[in-house]
């Protein structure tokens, strides 16, 4: 697979993204997908973050998610929590 790009999830804003549990599908609904800015000459990729949401009340560890969209196809995101909202946790993805 080629290296995942902000191309890739520009997207699928707003759009379901499900990690396999432990037996079951949890859903995060991708709620953000936007450029960094680079510290590097010629990076092998122009680096990226992604925000998911969300809503169960548990909060998940940070650790690589094995996650499913139907255009993206099945990809291991490291995701790390990083705040708590009425809606439920914020998670984020860098791509570097």
């Amino acid at each position: 697979m080629d290296l995942l790009t902000l191309e890739h999830f520009a997207g699928c804003v707003n759009e379901p993204f499900a990690a396999a549990m432990t037996g079951m599908d949890v859903e995060f609904m991708l709620v953000e997908a936007r450029p960094l800015q680079s510290t590097q000459p010629n990076p092998a990729r122009a680096p990226f973050s992604l925000l998911f949401r969300n809503t169960s009340p548990v909060l998940f560890p940070q650790q690589i998610y094995p996650m499913r969209h139907p255009r993206v196809g099945e990809v291991g995101i490291f995701l790390v929590p990083i705040a708590q909202e009425r809606a439920g946790f914020l998670y984020q993805a860098v791509f570097n």
